[in-house]
């Protein structure tokens, strides 16, 4: 990430396109936003259209704005999106899904800074940088022919891969406690801290969904929590069992006994539900002992997992 943040600090002050490229939840929104403010064009405005949440009919109205009557219902003139971001910075998400037509007027806009509205016979001009977000290959996409070779040849100026959260698990542990303090304020709630049970159990986890859905689950356990402190006990069940299952398979190397007794530990918590007492008597180790291993580490289970068996995916 420091790498990503790096690249996005240099492209920023630039007005190159972007490309952001990462699984959907990774944090492509929130690269978009930074390279926005770290730029000249921070004090204009930041618009942003998804391309997938729109039919075809509608999208290239909401981007490109209408003439009054260009269609059915079209009683006046509307901007688009594109002349919202005059000025500023026009986020493009889920570029892969906007349609043929629209991808032949983008083109024209990045080229020649200029477009129709809908309906339209007058050429407008307007000053705009875009930054595209896929979670598609769009090189495959070219070579399927679903994606214009020119239009990605004009995106691909400058492009940053986002990494799931899985392959960055230093991260979960500033990340949630970010989102812990975000939603404490939101909701007007005491929680401030994770047991330690609580960060195992974010850490073990391996993020499908990656950072919204920690977002997600830190928000839940926010309004869950009793008090300040929030437990294991406080995340999702689906969650809980599925951080055992990857706690309990299998390395394709042999794990160090350093290793093997931060996962037992780990699991413990997890069954114990963060209840300490309880995770000792089943270890078969007293309070302190428990407390002595971690300290020492113990807790820090294992930052870089082995790919999931066959079996174990099933289990999941």
């Amino acid at each position: 990430m420091r790498e990503v943040l790096r690249v996005a600090g240099r492209v920023a002050p630039t007005d190159a396109t972007v490309l952001v490229t990462g699984e959907s939840g990774a944090g492509k929104d929130a690269l978009a936003a930074y390279i926005h403010s770290h730029s000249a064009r921070a004090a204009g405005p930041l618009a942003k259209i998804d391309c997938a949440s729109l039919p075809a009919e509608l999208l290239e109205s909401e981007l490109f704005g209408h003439e009054r009557g260009a269609f059915t219902g079209a009683t006046q003139a509307r901007p688009g999106r594109l002349e919202a971001a005059a000025g500023g910075t026009l986020v493009l998400d889920e570029i892969a899904e906007l349609p043929p037509d629209a991808q032949a007027k983008l083109l024209r806009v990045i080229d020649r800074k200029e477009f129709e509205r809908l309906g339209g016979q007058r050429t407008l001009k307007v000053d705009a940088r875009v930054i595209a977000l896929t979670n598609v290959d769009l090189e495959d996409a070219v070579a399927r022919r679903a994606f214009r070779s020119d239009l990605f040849y004009r995106l691909n100026v400058v492009r940053i891969h986002v990494p799931p959260l899985r392959e960055r698990p230093e991260d979960v542990a500033p990340l949630a406690d970010t989102f812990l303090k975000t939603f404490a304020r939101k909701h007007g709630r005491p929680a401030s801290r994770l047991d330690e049970a609580a960060r195992t159990l974010l850490k073990i986890y391996e993020w499908p969904g990656n950072v919204r859905e920690l977002a997600h689950v830190l928000e839940r356990a926010v309004i869950l929590a009793d008090g300040e402190e929030v437990t294991a006990a406080h995340c999702p069940e689906s969650l809980r069992a599925a951080a055992a299952a990857l706690a309990r398979r299998g390395r394709t190397t042999s794990p160090t006994l350093a290793e093997v007794e931060a996962d037992y530990i780990a699991e413990a918590l997890l069954v114990a539900r963060g209840n300490k007492s309880e995770a000792a008597r089943l270890l078969g180790i007293s309070r302190k002992s428990l407390y002595e291993r971690l300290a020492r580490g113990a807790k820090d289970v294992r930052s870089q997992r082995p790919e999931a068996t066959e079996e174990s995916d099933a289990d999941i």
